[in-house]
């Protein structure tokens, strides 16, 4: 999560822990919509979760950063990674419908290739071979997942190849944002965007919500919040590259959620793949911090 890149405090083993409780909050987060997506439009899920997260955003902000923390000094930036933002997670939560909850997740986890690729097309950055012949690995470790071609090929495993596209830009885009502004600013318009952004296009798909589901889009806010905060806290009490590589720990989460609620079981090669895209990304990740960027 670039857009933490700030300091550490000296606390790696608080941060450790922060990181790997906030990859399995969002994890159950991930595992909550994937059940609602069987009655709600993904549009739904996302608009009526960062509603109900913003106040709990905005609080989380005042309280971390006081009231500078409200204050943006670029607003286009926000709005257009807003954009960036519901166009991530309506891929993800689309991919839900069709995938296993850890295929889905293996999948999204070639982010950091393709942050390497577009940092290098686009924003010039300098990338070794050692960088390149991981983004190799990791486009490899996709193909084996998805299977193109093969019987057990699903068109919907580009969903998530998608959304790793996307947040990717949206990572990047972190740089747009005016440097006086702290992670706590970008997490409340991050929110607030997503918010604003739904609330235009979800009386398109909006159906009644069952009021026996109302708990469970109050619990998607809170664990999707808990998760980024504990994350985002987690990078400013250690350094970077050593609870980036915590985020795969997401796939086992994932996987064990997978199986207690629907019992889904990826199979050898999902796995193959998955070892490969997580290997070739926590490379990627060691490399960028090393180079600096």
């Amino acid at each position: 999560m670039n857009e933490a890149s700030v300091a550490p405090t000296g606390h790696p083993l608080a941060g450790v822990v922060l990181m790997c409780v906030g990859v399995a909050a969002l994890s159950v987060n991930d595992a909550i919509a994937k059940s609602l997506t069987e009655s709600y439009s993904p549009l739904q899920i996302l608009f009526l979760r960062n509603v109900t997260a913003l106040p709990f955003t905005i609080l989380i902000a005042l309280f971390m950063g006081g009231g500078r923390a409200l204050r943006s000094y670029r607003p286009a930036a926000h709005l257009v990674r807003g954009v960036l933002w519901v166009a991530a997670t309506f891929l993800f939560f689309s991919s839900f419908r069709y995938l296993g909850l850890a295929e889905a997740t293996a999948l999204i986890f070639v982010a950091p290739v393709f942050i390497t690729v577009l940092s290098a097309l686009f924003l010039k950055d300098e990338i070794g071979w050692r960088r390149w012949l991981a983004v190799l690995f990791g486009f490899l470790g996709v193909l084996i997942v998805m299977r193109p071609g093969g019987a057990s090929f699903q068109p919907a495993a580009l969903l998530p190849v998608a959304t790793a596209l996307v947040y990717a830009v949206l990572m990047l885009s972190a740089r747009w944002v005016d440097p006086r502004e702290s992670v706590w600013t970008l997490l409340v318009y991050l929110t607030g965007a997503g918010a604003l952004l739904g609330g235009l296009v979800v009386p398109l798909v909006w159906v009644p919500v069952d009021p026996g589901d109302l708990w469970l889009f109050l619990a998607i806010a809170l664990f999707g919040t808990a998760g980024m905060t504990m994350m985002t806290q987690a990078f400013r009490m250690a350094p970077a590259v050593i609870v980036a590589p915590l985020d795969y720990t997401g796939l086992l989460w994932a996987t064990l959620l997978g199986w207690l609620i629907w019992r889904e079981t990826p199979d050898s090669m999902t796995w193959l793949g998955a070892a490969i895209i997580i290997a070739s990304g926590v490379f990627t990740i060691f490399r960028a911090r090393r180079a600096g960027h």
